[in-house]
């Protein structure tokens, strides 16, 4: 198996039928948080520059595109905190947001840009894989897909390597204001079924662009960053 367009392979093969997931489920209320202070603190081109403090942390995942630094703004409150850009594979490090000085927001590089070059590809991927596999302080992964589109193959493929690793995710349809109402509704299903998602496993719409789904997100966000805290104690 491997880390979707990453271009190197797994150390082993992954039987993808074991293993259970942690995505987030079915019960957690809407909330709010105030974003006190929030700064991008690290780019991590190499583990070796990764911060050491062990705050906790929360990456986002997606393919090129996807609206990962659009979402991690909207959900910031800032408009230009994470650089966004319309040209796919901006995003070639790891980017450490540190928020209200109590934890980070990791944006990692996008999957599926084809324009990179097989050296930059294969140092991603060890990056990325190191980072997903042994990263201690990281509480669990929001993984971004295109509401509009059916999820590629790489979605997929991220998707059961996240599950296979059992690293707790939450599953963010984005873009939502591009589709109607009705048009969401059945999209939706339609996502959570070609990505194997549970019956219990939400699939969260949002919109970068509105702001609808930020609430439901953050409470989500919470529960991961508390059962870390939870687990430490």
């Amino acid at each position: 198996m491997m880390i979707p367009d990453y271009g190197i392979g797994m150390n082993r093969r992954l039987d993808i039928s074991t293993g259970n997931s942690r995505r987030v489920t079915r019960g957690g209320g809407r909330t709010s948080i105030l974003i006190k202070k929030a700064v991008l603190e690290t780019v991590a081109y190499r583990s070796t520059a990764l911060p050491l403090n062990g705050l906790p942390e929360i990456a986002f995942l997606g393919r090129s595109n996807v609206g990962k630094s659009s979402l991690i703004n909207q959900l910031l409150g800032r408009k230009k905190l994470a650089y966004t850009s319309s040209t796919p594979g901006k995003t070639r490090a790891l980017y450490f947001y540190r928020v209200n000085d109590a934890f980070y927001f990791v944006d990692l590089p996008g999957y599926g840009y084809a324009r990179a070059s097989k050296e930059e590809q294969r140092a991603w991927a060890v990056l990325i894989e190191n980072y997903l596999e042994k990263r201690n302080p990281l509480c669990g992964a929001v993984h971004i897909v295109d509401c509009r589109h059916r999820p590629t193959a790489d979605d997929l493929l991220m998707a059961r390597w996240l599950r296979f690793h059992r690293l707790a995710t939450i599953t963010v349809a984005s873009k939502s204001d591009k589709l109607s109402r009705g048009a969401l509704a059945r999209q939706l299903p339609e996502i959570k079924a070609s990505l194997e998602l549970s019956a219990t496993e939400e699939l969260l719409p949002f919109s970068a662009r509105t702001g609808a789904g930020k609430e439901r997100l953050w409470s989500a966000i919470l529960v991961l960053l508390k059962q870390h805290k939870r687990g430490e104690e």
